[in-house]
């Protein structure tokens, strides 16, 4: 394990997901300042995380060609700019087409550093939890931020979320100890790839389409409930419970806070237990605390329900990333693309029919909504086989990368 890379990225990781976790964030804000209705947030939070999404794949197939350590720099870069430039615009139009391209950026990320990730820490499911927390850190983060920069100086005030991106930046352009001899090269790929024209007989190992497919339905189902409750959790508080702007945007940082405390506890489950216990056990308790939410009488009901929800559904997600990548083994940037890009896409892509529905039903009749669509990933995910990785926890060298490779190992 390359302790000192991989809290590197784990560290850009917070920055990223800073930005995907603002927009968020800021929904209550441009309800009361701009008085955008339930439809007109939700299409925001498709913007954000359904183009991002649907772009991401893209980036996972061109991170499997040829190795683009630059995207991880652009990418947060990119969100920053997006995030901030929402803030300003002036109408909504604008604000949707900022909040795409900060979108656009979160995808260019999460590719490239997640496969580097995987490959700083080697078969560990703790080490890839603990990259998969940085992203939850920064999503928790993000709720704080937004309401002390626009909430107390308004939107004028954008520019100042700039600043954790410009520090990374600063940082990745340093290339301080962190960073491998000779400046940063991108990790291999965990897997021996076969020879040309050999099978997995040969030694080399297949693509289980089959199995990867199977997972993708699930993590669909995933963020479906992961991206409305994040859009609606906050306006829930507000709107249905009586709460204030504060308490609103606690609830969303508690969410987000217990989903990096899920994402430690799956990694140690999943070395400790395999990483099939720590999706099972994150679904199944993920659905009633998801019905705690629709049914919450009061504050303090939405709010254990909420950190227990938010906890339960980061229990599986390094496990998901790692199953991804050993199901496609030759193709683990297509592989972290297609689970954390295409899949995510449905969550993005449902937001503005659940703010429809919020619109003409309620808030409550939304999460009921949700809670019958996460059955079926439920019972999908307790049926998911177990694939292990390919017997290395280091690349073979090759002609390129031998010296590399004998470098770092």
């Amino acid at each position: 394990m390359k302790k000192g890379q991989l809290g590197f990225l784990a560290g850009t990781h917070v920055v990223n997901d800073l930005y995907q976790g603002a927009i968020p964030a800021m929904l209550p804000l441009l309800m009361s300042q701009r008085h955008y209705s339930y439809a007109a947030v939700s299409g925001l939070a498709f913007a954000a995380s359904g183009v991002s999404s649907l772009f991401q794949p893209l980036f996972g197939l061109l991170s499997d060609r040829k190795p683009r350590s630059w995207l991880v720099p652009v990418g947060f870069a990119t969100a920053a700019f997006g995030v901030v430039a929402a803030g300003l615009a002036g109408n909504y139009l604008l604000t949707w087409l900022c909040v795409a391209l900060a979108g656009i950026g979160i995808a260019a990320y999460h590719p490239p550093a997640t496969s580097e990730a995987r490959a700083a820490g080697g078969s560990s499911q703790k080490a890839m939890s603990v990259f998969s927390v940085g992203g939850t850190v920064g999503g928790s983060l993000a709720p704080a931020l937004v309401t002390l920069v626009i909430g107390s100086l308004g939107f004028s005030s954008s520019y100042l979320l700039a600043i954790p991106a410009l520090a990374m930046v600063a940082l990745w352009l340093l290339r301080g100890p962190w960073m491998r001899w000779r400046g940063y090269t991108p990790a291999a790929p965990l897997v021996i790839r076969a020879p040309a024209g050999t099978g997995a007989q040969d030694g080399g190992r297949r693509d289980d389409w089959r199995s990867f497919t199977r997972l993708v339905v699930v993590i669909i189902g995933w963020s479906i409930p992961f991206v409305t409750v994040t859009s609606l959790v906050s306006l829930h508080a507000q709107r249905d419970l009586g709460q204030s702007a504060g308490a609103g945007a606690t609830v969303l940082t508690c969410y987000t806070a217990a989903g990096a405390v899920g994402t430690l506890l799956g990694g140690w489950v999943g070395d400790r237990y395999g990483r099939m216990a720590s999706v099972r056990i994150g679904y199944l308790v993920a659905l009633p605390a998801l019905l705690g939410i629709a049914w919450a009488p009061a504050f303090p009901v939405l709010v254990v329900s909420t950190v227990v929800f938010g906890a339960a559904m980061f229990l599986p997600f390094a496990a998901q990333v790692t199953l991804a990548q050993d199901y496609l083994p030759n193709r683990p940037g297509t592989a972290s693309g297609l689970t954390l890009g295409l899949a995510m896409a449905a969550g993005g892509l449902c937001s503005p029919l659940f703010g429809w529905l919020a619109d003409r039903a309620g808030l409550g009749a939304t999460f009921y909504a949700l809670l019958a669509v996460f059955v079926a990933p439920v019972v999908l995910a307790l049926r998911l086989p177990d694939h292990k990785a390919a017997g290395t926890e280091h690349p073979a060298p090759t002609s390129a990368n031998a010296t590399e490779f004998s470098r770092n190992t």
